[in-house]
Order: structure tokens, then sequence, then C-alpha cells
């Protein structure tokens, strides 16, 4: 039988869908990117805001199509599934199997099962079942990968429902991530190792009793690999010692991301966040102290009880911090969170309106700092063709795939995917750059 998987959602959740491959081809199953040649269609859900739940729900009703002709089976993973099981199960009788955010491992039986007509339609795991896995069936592009550290997050920010459908912060252990990532160079040939997790910052405070990041970055500079990228870094554990740590490793990208969320300390405090503006300002200060840093971060706008004056504080931040790349999301009223039980709910007219504000404002922001590396040279990794311009195109290392700019270029010589190359950046259009290749 062949089966074709759909992944929602986070870079987190991709490594499962990962996951979830090896096992199957492990077990004999043919795998397809077609879900019209599919016997069996599986959705890997996220579930974590509104506009992402949409998404899932759209893609199930798009891929119940399917069964009319060829797909038998449908079956739906991953956040929603673990979040609202019972009243998909209600609400989509099309759905031959739901199964929550763990036993992964056991997708094949499971699968083997429904096809006998035995088993259950439902599979809720306890949130806080570990199974990590080095199998990987790569989705990436191979100079590419996705390495998560840690599953589940203990920082309880009252908007989140994160710690409710992926369960406490844990780590894996520094030899097991160590050993995936030698798998990935070893089988795929990987270029750039992105570390992810709920939260990267604390990894190892669960299982060494110590934050041990710095352990585990020393680990895996040793491996053949040209670029490490670190992922959601939380304000309040990103130290000096770490920021100096990776201005002095030529191999870990100079490139943090950090989210914010607010800057008034009365909202902060609504969202138990463990930060203050002060401690932000100083945050972004010591950072740029250490180099040419890309400083990436996310905001939430119409959070309950913000009034004018919170978000003009943010707006003017903004402003002054001038961050290098920033996300705004308007605030999703999540089932269950202390959020959601907060008088002074905002209208969502006015959650939008401050949202498109922020945009704007940090749109002109970047447009500056494009600007203030054209003639400079830069590492690119090159990632393909778009034929359209005629044009190779990449990444730098002050940019993450698929959220960051690109950089268009042209070479007197044949150039490889997945190789590094010197460009010069000679001009810049809307948030790409374009330029030519001056060293091989």
């Amino acid at each position: 039988m062949k089966i074709g998987l759909i992944s929602l959602g986070c870079d987190k959740n991709r490594i499962d869908s990962e996951n979830m491959l090896a096992y199957l081809q492990d077990d004999g199953y043919e795998l397809t990117g077609e879900p019209s040649e599919a016997d069996i269609i599986i959705i890997n859900t996220c579930g974590f805001i509104d506009s992402a739940k949409q998404e899932a729900i759209d893609t199930i009703l798009e891929m119940a199509e399917y069964k009319k002709d060829k797909c038998k089976y449908l079956i739906v993973t991953g956040c929603l599934a673990q979040r609202y099981m019972q009243e998909l199960e209600k609400e989509f009788p099309e759905v031959d199997m739901f199964l929550g955010t763990a036993n992964y491992h056991k997708l094949p039986i499971l699968i083997k099962n429904m096809v006998g007509g035995q088993g259950e339609k439902c599979y809720v795991n306890d949130k806080d079942d570990r199974k990590f896995s080095s199998k990987r069936v790569l989705t990436t592009p191979y100079h590419y990968a996705y390495l998560k550290i840690a599953e589940g997050c203990d920082n309880k920010c009252t908007y989140c429902a994160i710690p409710n459908i992926r369960g406490k912060y844990t780590s894996r252990k520094i030899e097991d991530v160590v050993e995936e990532a030698k798998s990935l160079i070893k089988d795929y040939g990987i270029k750039e190792l992105i570390i992810v997790a709920q939260d990267v910052s604390r990894y190892g405070i669960d299982l060494y009793g110590e934050i041990r990041l710095i352990d585990l970055l020393k680990e895996l500079s040793r491996l053949d690999v040209e670029w490490i990228r670190l992922l959601y870094l939380y304000p309040e554990q990103v130290t000096e010692e770490l920021i100096e740590y990776m201005a002095g490793n030529p191999k870990i990208c100079k490139y943090v991301d950090i989210p914010c969320q607010h800057v008034s300390n009365k909202i902060l405090k609504l969202m138990n966040r463990k930060v203050t503006k002060e401690q932000i300002v100083d945050l972004v200060d010591m950072i740029r102290r250490h180099g040419d840093f890309t400083i990436r971060s996310t905001f939430i706008v119409g959070f309950p009880r913000e009034e004018q004056e919170d978000f003009e504080e943010l707006k003017e931040f903004i402003s002054t911090a001038r961050l290098d790349r920033c996300g705004f999301f308007a605030y999703s009223l999540e089932d269950g969170t202390p959020a959601s039980r907060l008088d002074g709910q905002i209208a969502e007219d006015v959650k939008l309106q401050r949202q498109e504000e922020l945009y704007a404002l940090q749109e002109s922001i970047m447009a500056d700092k494009l600007k203030e590396r054209i003639g400079s040279v830069v590492e690119v990794i090159y990632e393909g063709i778009d034929y359209d311009l005629q044009l190779f195109y990449g990444r730098s290392s002050h940019d993450a795939p698929e959220i960051d700019t690109k950089v268009y270029f042209y070479a007197d010589m044949p150039v490889e995917i997945g190789k590094i190359y010197k460009v010069k950046l000679q001009e810049v259009d809307g948030i790409d750059y374009f330029g030519k290749v001056v060293e091989m």
C-alpha cells in the first residue's frame, strides 16, 4: 500500500512527520508525495492558534475527497488530534483513525489493525509520553535538516496551549542528539543543522540539573557540518556566556530568534513572561556588542487588557530597537489557557489594525537594514534556480529557511546545490538581495 503524508505547522511537527515516514518505510510501505496515488493519507496537524486549526480542518476536508477515488483510509495525527480528539471524531466521520502527539512508533501496527478491522479509532496519549527517534525520512532539501533537542514546555505562558498539548519540557541526551546529527550528515550530506525545541535555551535543565546548551553545541561543532543555527531562545535564558560562545564559534550562525511577545511590563506580567522590558532592551544591546548578529523576534498584539498606551510602548520599542526580523501575531484566544479567562478581551478589528501598523513599521526598518549590507560579501548556501529570473538563489547565514531573505545571484562558473559560495550583494528588491559570486 502507498502512504502519503501532509505535515502542517512548525518545524518540530515536521520532524515528527519524518519520524512517522521512517517507521512506515521500515515496515515496507511505499511512500508517495501525491495524495491522488495514496491508499492511505496521513495529516499531521497543528492546533496552536485559530489560523493553524482552520488550516488543519480545511486540509482534512480536502484530503477526505480522495476517499471517493483511490484513497481507502484517512488518518489524522498531531496537535489538533491530541487537543480536540472527541470533537473531531464526531465532526469528521470520514477519518478512520486519530492519533495524538506520541506513539508514532506504533503507527505501522495501528494501521495493520485498522486495515484488518480491529483496534480503536481514537488513540489519545499521555502528553508527557516520550519516545524520541533518530529514524528520519528527510523532507527538507538534503543540505539542511532540523534537529529536535527537547520536547514540551514548562514556561506556562498564559496565552499558550502547548504545555497542555505537548507536556512538560523533556531534553534528549547529548549523545543521542549527536548520533542523530551524525546520521543526517552521513545519510544525506547535511551542511546546515537547525536546532529546534519549544525552548532551546533551557536545554538540559531537566535532564542534567543545569542548562547544557553550550556543551551540546561544542559536540555538534566537532561534526562535518558548515552551519549550526539556533531557533527559539527565550530571552531570560540568553546569557552573555552563550552569546560570547556563539560569536567565537565560526560554525554557529550569528542569528538569534528570541520570542519577546511584548515589552509593556504590565502585559508581560499578564502573559506570565519571566522577563521585563528593561531586561529585553539590555539583552538586545548585549547581543549587538558581540558582533554582527541578526536578531529575530515575535510579538503578540491585542492581548487581553492591552490598552492603547501599552501598544504605543511596543510600537516605540520596535521603532527604536530596529530588530532585523519581526513577526506580529494578533492574540488568539485558546481554550483552557489562563488568558482565555481574563476580562478585557480586545476586539478583532483592533487587533488586526495594531498588527498592520507594526508590520508597516517593521517593513520600513527592514528595508533600511537590508540596504546597509549592499556592497558586502556574504556566504550563501545555494538552494535552487529561479527560472523566471534566470538566477540562482540561496540564503546567507543571517537567514533561516522559508521565513527570511533570499539571495539571488549569478556566477561565471557552475555551482552545486548545498555548497556555500561568497556572494557580493549588489542590490535589494523588497526583502531579497541580488548579487554575484566572487569566490568559488
